[in-house]
């Protein structure tokens, strides 16, 4: 490679190209590196600088750097940010399928003039022949990979094309320069980015992972409605700052970001199913603040120089540490405050671990691992900062974190567990450190599952001798010797313990060994989770005054008490202090107009009821819900206003009978009217109708199977008691 002069002053390049007036961390010995043409490795967070890395070279070199990127939009971005440094327009080009013949052609003309200094490329591109031998004709100053990591297998983002990019800069030239560049990497990935390139003698620039202007929060996921309520409440403490949520799938990008607008806040969402221009046009009003929180799937946000992104938040979480760490990274690059809060919940990681078993052996085990690292993360009670830097090999010591994460913020109590300390390394080392965690705590406690008998270590002496305390006793006792590099993990054996140094010298001199316990996340009736100690507290006398005056009011309409508010809707109520009609529309079960037809009264009670008792209601309680109603729902109405016989409607949507009333219920019951007369008047007479709704008026609930013994012997079927009841409900609730 040539440089651009013989003698240079790299400082002052950066002052006259950049702008800056010093280099971060150590990114003036790479770009030495570099410029002297030696192959280089470089692992840095994200917000550390690694793009000027290799922007500076290439500006500084002869000839034309080409730079390897896996997304368009990160090329896009980074091509528009070189030009608005440079007075040359065409000094950075990007060349994907996103461009025209015509387009294509103008940025060939500019690489053979020598105008551009730097040439994007997605790694599909190289593999084209025609594009090959026109790069071989061209004086290539160096090579960059930008998120090499994709080059692992045991990288968060593996991507197959990426093991030939060493194949493809041989064809271009020999002795091509080359430079990796990752943000996220753990010891095994940096050694296989390194083999896998074929770098020679590389030089190797490491830098700290740990980013102290970073709050990492953990919160329990009870369900998707109270989560997106949590959301709102915490992007209103923010009023114009920007953020990102991340979600897994595109239904989830779309709901949440309309439930930020209709609350206020300027969002949208971001996915691979929009259409590119759409996307092209969301990433712009970010950068150009036009949006403020960008809901979004894994694919946005890499590369994005956007250095005051104030949150990151994840509905899901991600399904391993480096896809986490990268995308948290993306909060607070100027440096400044940058909050990460991700929801937990058990059924999110049982639809991850589904999705990972239909992938092949080795994908699984990997995946499997990768996830379960993660999990572990949420788990752990301890320090989050030294959890995230001990999983990319560097050590931290905890009175450094400032009260950076929750844990460290509301510490748990410590308990000293040196003895079961050593019992677990004796373990690990009686069975010659050939399993993962979950075997180790097996053995301990005493399970005889398939494994454990099939080696016989129901047999051994330490079977069973930790069995007064339970698994995540263990668990959290093992993970805490972990991070205390008491043990490893063998990566190449999918996470089998290995005792180190340490460890063995523990076993000959036991220290005490103080940990916080995991936090536990229990699995509640509905199936998701909930941290113990943590659930919406009942207020009970207010429960029961409402239930006073919900009779009171009941008496004075003229309808049954359900008819009013349903007992679910009571305890909302009674947990969250709606003081507002508005307020209350949002409570479960209340429809706005329920809220205004019955709602007065209960508002002005739970607001003298807060009062006079000093309560704290919840914060910005007042959280607004995007209309529930699918298309399938909103169909089924149509369908009926344009009196349409149920029994085609169901044929229609490939519904049995009964399905359909359940969903007409459904649409009953969340506030909208809707008239059946069409079809109740076919099947039912006068009087029968007539019978049903006395009945419904004077019972002390709606329960269906109480209305059919009542009324059975009137001749009157389960299916036209129910249809009654919707009858019932729309014209005396609604």
């Amino acid at each position: 490679m040539e440089i651009a002069e013989e003698r240079i002053n790299i400082k002052q390049a950066l002052k006259d190209y950049f702008g800056f007036d010093n280099f971060k961390d150590n990114q003036e010995s790479i770009i030495q590196s570099i410029l002297k043409g030696n192959d280089t490795f470089v692992l840095m967070p994200t917000g550390g600088g690694k793009s000027l890395c290799y922007q500076l070279p290439a500006i500084l070199s002869k000839g034309s750097a080409i730079v390897i990127s896996p997304l368009i939009a990160l090329m896009k971005n980074q091509v528009d940010q070189m030009r608005a440094y440079s007075q040359n327009p065409n000094i950075a080009h990007f060349l994907n399928s996103s461009l025209t013949k015509a387009q294509i052609r103008k940025v060939k003309e500019d690489l053979i003039s020598g105008e551009t200094k730097m040439l994007y490329v997605a790694p599909e591109t190289l593999t084209k022949e025609e594009n090959l031998e026109f790069f071989k004709g061209l004086n290539v100053s160096f090579v960059a990979i930008d998120e090499a990591h994709c080059i692992s297998e045991w990288g968060h983002d593996f991507r197959p094309e990426y093991r030939r990019i060493r194949l493809m800069v041989d064809f271009i030239g020999t002795n091509i320069p080359l430079i990796a560049l990752t943000a996220t990497a753990t010891p095994k990935v940096k050694s296989d980015i390194v083999k896998n390139l074929g770098l020679k003698t590389p030089n190797i620039y490491v830098s700290s992972f740990n980013r102290t202007n970073l709050y990492y929060e953990i919160r329990n996921k009870s369900n998707d409605s109270d989560t997106k309520k949590s959301i709102v409440q915490f992007i209103k403490t923010k009023p114009g700052k920007s953020g990102i949520i991340y979600v897994l799938s595109r239904k989830s990008a779309e709901e949440i970001a309309q439930t930020l607008v209709v609350n206020g806040i300027k969002a949208a969402p971001y996915h691979a199913g929009l259409d590119p221009a759409v996307r092209a046009k969301t990433q712009d009003d970010f950068l150009m603040e036009e949006t403020d929180v960008i809901v979004a799937t894994i694919a946005f946000g890499m590369g994005i120089d956007k250095p005051d992104v104030r949150f990151v938040i994840h509905f899901n979480i991600p399904k391993s540490i480096e896809n986490y760490y990268q995308e948290t990274g993306r909060a607070g690059r100027d440096g400044l405050e940058g909050i990460c809060i991700t929801y937990f919940n058990y059924k999110d990681i049982e639809k991850m671990e589904k999705f990972i078993r239909n992938k092949e052996v080795a994908k699984r085990e990997m995946g499997s691992q990768l996830l379960h690292e993660m999990v572990a993360y949420g788990e752990t009670g301890s320090c989050r900062r030294q959890f995230l830097l001990h999983y990319f090999g560097e050590s931290y010591d905890t009175s450094q974190c400032n009260k950076m994460c929750d844990n460290c913020r509301n510490p748990k109590a410590k308990i000293d567990v040196k003895d079961d300390v050593l019992t677990a390394l004796e373990v690990i080392k009686e069975l010659n450190e050939k399993h993962q965690i979950k075997h180790i705590v097996g053995v301990i406690t005493g399970e005889k599952n398939r494994d454990i008998i099939a080696f016989s270590h129901d047999k051994t002496k330490f079977f069973g001798k930790g069995k007064a305390k339970e698994k995540h006793h263990w668990t959290s006792v093992i993970q805490n010797a972990l991070v205390q590099n008491l043990i490893r993990k063998d990566i190449e054996q999918y996470g089998i313990l290995k005792m180190t140094e340490a460890g063995h010298s523990f076993l000959k001199n036991p220290k005490p060994f103080e940990i916080s316990l995991n936090h536990i996340f229990e699995i509640n009736e509905n199936g998701s989770s909930e941290d113990s100690g943590r659930s919406a507290i009942l207020d009970p006398q207010l429960y029961e005054l409402l239930k006073d005056l919900r009779k009171k009011v009941a008496k004075e309409k003229g309808v049954p008490p359900y008819i009013i508010f349903q007992d679910p809707s009571l305890e909302d109520m009674a947990a969250n202090y709606p003081v507002t009609t508005e307020e209350l529309s949002n409570i479960s079960g209340v429809s706005k107009g329920k809220a205004i037809r019955y709602g007065q009264k209960f508002v002005k009670l739970i607001e003298q009821y807060v009062e006079d008792n000093d309560i704290d209601r919840p914060v910005d309680f007042t959280i607004k819900s995007i209309a529930n109603k699918s298309a399938a729902k909103i169909s089924i109405i149509q369908n009926i206003d344009r009196q349409i016989p149920l029994e085609d409607i169901a044929n229609q949507k490939g519904l049995k009978f009964e399905d359909l009333l359940k969903e007409i219920e459904t649409i009953v019951f969340s506030g909208t009217k809707i008239n059946l007369n069409y079809y109740i008047n076919d099947v039912l007479d006068e009087e029968q109708q007539e019978i049903i709704f006395d009945y419904f008026m004077e019972a002390e609930n709606d329960k269906l199977d109480e209305a059919f013994k009542e009324l059975k012997d009137e001749g009157i079927s389960y299916e036209e008691i129910q249809l009654m009841r919707i009858k019932f409900f729309s014209e005396m609730a609604n």
